[in-house]
């Protein structure tokens, strides 16, 4: 068997499926481009389900990749001996070329004959069969004609050999998987022990995916338009094998990086414990995860990929410091995942600042209520212990989470290794008015329920718009009501498909195109512009009059004030981008945009609020730009040709090997498919309206351009000639007058103040001279007009000259009495003002209520205070 290094795998793989007529796809990214169905990248198959279900046209019929993965459902199980949450599949794909023949002899050729693996340690399983779905005889078949003994051939059912879909719908079909015998002893079941045994002899290392459905429900399958062939085998288990380790942290893919948290902590990793073994490859598993994560544009949240995110590294930070690692070290141990995997994956050393920023800021955040967060546990842990108990109260794990950032998950981690469980229930029940957003935040917004199979199978829309705003084309399909129809009539509302449009479909933050679809017969209005399934465009409006029928020839017109309106935006926020990295510095990232015809709106990665004179510059750069009047040029490239001239890409966003770059000046480069301005001078004008926090670590410019901000800075200057006028200051003088204003106000509430004051003292003194005794206890009663607050305030100055007694004061108000009642401290333990305040009330009809030396009541009485002041005398004068 060969000893490969894992660089040495991934090359071997691709190097021989590209001999086998397979073209190399570069891995997508972590987050699923146009795939609702999915929180994060789990399969290579990912980014090809629109060939397999027959929505586009692959660029050839035999694929194959390196594919970054990351799955949530191993979490709890990373720790063990081959799970981890971020991974590479190694894949080949065929797209209706081979099927199960060719996917096997593929594979047992690389395996046995490449690397040599010994043919007596390969097992493999099958389909057995199950629901509408047959067993799988034929691969069984195939594997036999290829020397494997029947014993070594085992039937499994859905749960093992039926793969997928990644979603709830989607491709899937029967698979068969190849397991490698480790080499340890057979269990207690002897010769039965096989592949999937708990026992964990058989290691699977590659799935084989005959995929052939498409799940449209539950038990509901469909053929797919053409058979194919998805398969995925884990970089990390094959390099168990080809290295000879016992595990997966042993190979060359987690060893470096045990080894730094094994020297960070003071560990010695051969004479660690079990728990400090495990707890070492969950934060090595972690922070590798974390550091993919972010890379493709990840940030902390509490919602979808970001809670995850923040979950795993939260987590990898309670197991730093239960191995004694009190201060940071997650930059580390990220530089050294960067060092490990820059070969294979050069944007993390490209992003390694921005990575940094992220993941130490959100480890400074956790660190400084984690020592806290902790403490409760124990304390919490401790009394559940003392009492007998077995399970952890929800409200506890909700305030650990939402008052020290622990999430549920964690706390759980940590109550199972006291052998504690956790009322899950009662903690969702604390959520469940912190629920109003969803937590799915990802959840995609497709543009309608037309997006996958159907009446759109087939259809490609060519968009013409970046050349053209005018063309006629042909009516491919009409839909009302997203049902398919012949013909529309007057004031309809549909979705109409044509051949050609040089109307934007949304996207990229880019608002879709609207216009007019004019027929022989009729005028049909766009009211908005979007993408269906595949290269489909959808036309969103309604008959103004006449009507359409399909296939016919129109003439499409868009709305040229608004695109032209729309690209100077689009155009101004590359030139916002680039100033905000001049100004904050390269760690800003877009991570998200609106580019409409009224307003752009630009979100990026930074964690501070912006300086007032940040904003300036900002402003000026940009205007800068604007004024140099400089050539906006688009060209078609290579992708890793527009990576080596420094091109800034979009987080999570998909490009194909050829893509659009969009260079302003020599100062702009982005890969960017929206419409934009010929020179930056067709901006005309930038003016910032807002600056905001949108999340943790991600801030908001609102921004306006061309005639919009030259309305708006009109508008600014007629409201600033108004106060002008008001304060009769001319503008530069303006803001020495509104702080002089400011001062007066300040010294005329001082006067005020002042004045309430001496009002009170004088109150103070004359109820002070009208002191009772009752029972040797001081009583002064008294009216005053005003609100609790003066109610209050004038109490504390009778109680500090009294010394020792009680103090009732009443305010009359419109329909009602305030009550204010103060016990002096040394007379609480006798008598409590809350409750005699709350028998006094009562008795009138009020209620009220409050502290032993403070208490508060109303009366739905103005004129009762005599009663109020008797019932005072009455409770003191009562016997002890």
């Amino acid at each position: 068997m060969k000893s490969l290094h894992a660089s040495q795998i991934r090359a071997e793989f691709l190097e021989y499926y590209q001999s086998q007529r397979h073209q190399r796809v570069r891995s997508s990214s972590l987050i699923p481009a146009n795939d609702p169905s999915v929180l994060l990248t789990t399969a290579g198959m990912q980014q090809f389900k629109p060939y397999f279900l027959g929505e586009q046209v692959p660029p050839e019929r035999r694929l194959t990749s390196v594919q970054k993965c990351f799955r949530t459902s191993d979490i709890e199980a990373v720790g063990d001996e081959t799970h981890d949450t971020f991974f590479e599949m190694l894949g080949n794909f065929s797209v209706g070329d081979y099927f199960k023949q060719g996917a096997i002899d593929f594979a047992w050729e690389l395996l046995t004959g490449r690397w040599e693996i010994d043919r007596e340690r390969l097992s493999v399983t099958v389909f057995g069969g199950e629901g509408p779905i047959p067993p799988d005889e034929e691969a069984e078949e195939i594997w036999k004609s290829r020397g494997l003994p029947p014993e070594r051939i085992h039937r499994f059912g859905a749960r093992d050999n039926f793969w997928g879909p990644p979603g709830v719908t989607g491709p899937c079909g029967p698979c068969s998987e190849i397991h490698f015998d480790v080499g340890r002893n057979p269990c207690d079941k002897g010769t039965a022990c096989g592949p999937n045994c708990e026992c964990g002899r058989f290691l699977e290392i590659w799935n084989l995916v005959f995929m052939q459905y498409n799940k449209q429900g539950e038990s509901t399958f469909h053929p797919l338009p053409a058979r194919n062939i998805d398969t995925g085998m884990g970089l990390e288990r094959i390099a168990l094998v080809l290295q000879q380790q016992a595990n997966i942290f042993a190979t060359d893919l987690f060893r470096p990086l045990l080894e730094k948290v094994g020297e960070l902590c003071g560990l010695s990793l051969a004479q660690a414990s079990p728990g400090f073994l495990r707890s070492t490859r969950i934060v090595s598993d972690h922070i590798r995860g974390a550091t993919f994560l972010v890379c493709d544009g990840v940030l902390p949240s509490n919602e979808g990929r970001g809670y995850v995110l923040r979950r795993i590294l939260r987590r990898a930070l309670v197991h730093g410091r239960k191995l004694g690692r009190d201060e940071p070290f997650v930059e580390i141990l990220m530089d050294r995942v960067i060092e490990m995997y820059r070969d294979a994956y050069p944007e993390l050393a490209e992003n390694r600042n921005f990575i940094s920023r992220v993941l130490g800021s959100e480890e400074q955040r956790f660190l400084e209520t984690l020592e806290t967060g902790i403490r409760i546990f124990q304390s919490e842990q401790e009394k559940a212990a003392a009492a007998g108990e077995k399970v952890l109260p929800g409200p506890l794990l909700f305030k650990l989470y939402d008052t020290y950032g622990f999430p549920p998950e964690i706390t759980e981690d940590l109550a199972r290794e006291r052998g504690l469980e956790v009322d899950r229930e009662g903690f969702e029940a604390c959520m469940e008015e912190q629920r109003d957003k969803a937590r799915a935040s990802w959840k995609g917004t497709q543009a309608s329920g037309l997006t996958r199979e159907g009446e759109l199978a087939g259809i490609k829309t060519e968009f013409v718009g970046y050349e053209r705003l005018e063309i006629t084309s042909v009516i491919l399909r009409l839909f009302r009501q997203e049902q398919r129809v012949e013909s529309l009539g007057e004031g309809e509302e549909a979705l109409l498909v044509v051949e050609r449009t040089p109307f934007y479909g949304e996207s990229g933050g880019q608002a879709g195109d609207r216009g007019l679809i004019q027929g022989p017969r009729g005028v049909f209005e766009v009211l908005h512009t979007l993408h269906g399934s595949g290269e489909v465009v959808l036309h969103r409006g309604r008959v103004l009059r006449g009507e359409f029928r399909e296939r016919e020839e129109v003439l499409l017109q868009v709305d040229r004030k608004r695109r032209e309106a729309t690209a100077r935006n689009h155009t101004a926020t590359h030139l916002l981008h680039y100033a905000l990295r001049r100004v904050l510095g390269d760690h800003v990232r877009q991570s998200g945009s609106l580019v409409a015809p009224e307003r752009l709106r630009f979100d990026f990665t930074h964690f501070a609020p912006l300086r007032e004179e940040e904003i300036d510059s900002l402003e000026e750069i940009v205007n800068e730009r604007i004024r140099e009047n400089q050539a906006v040029r688009v060209r078609q490239l290579d992708f890793h040709k527009a990576q080596e001239e420094k091109a800034i890409a979009l987080f999570g966003e998909k490009y194909g090997d050829e893509v659009r770059m969009v260079c302003a000046g020599d100062f702009s480069k982005e890969l960017c498919g929206g419409t934009h301005v010929l020179r930056t001078g067709d901006i005309g004008f930038f003016k910032t309206l807002h600056e905001s926090s949108v999340a943790a670590g991600i801030r908001r410019i609102e921004a306006l351009t061309g005639e919009a901000a030259v309305r708006h800075v009109q508008q600014l200057d007629r409201e600033l000639r108004r106060v002008s006028l008001s304060l009769q200051a001319r503008p530069g003088e303006l803001v020495q007058r509104v702080l002089q204003l400011q001062q007066r106000q300040k010294d005329l509430e001082k006067q005020q103040k002042g004045k309430s004051q001496d009002r009170l003292q004088q109150a103070a003194g004359e109820m002070l001279q009208a002191a009772e005794q009752l029972n040797g206890i001081p009583l002064v009663t008294g009216e005053f007009a005003g609100d609790a607050e003066t109610l209050r305030k004038l109490a504390d100055l009778v109680r500090d000259r009294l010394g020792t007694g009680v103090i009732l004061l009443a305010s009359r108000q419109a329909e009602s009495t305030l009550l204010i009642l103060s016990v002096t401290r040394d007379l609480t333990s006798r008598l409590h003002a809350g409750r005699i305040i709350g028998e006094i009330a009562g008795k009138l009809g009020g209620k009220g209520g409050g502290r032993p030396d403070m208490a508060q009541a109303g009366i739905p009485h103005p004129d009762r205070t005599e009663s109020v002041f008797a019932g005072v005398r009455e409770i003191l004068a009562r016997p002890d």
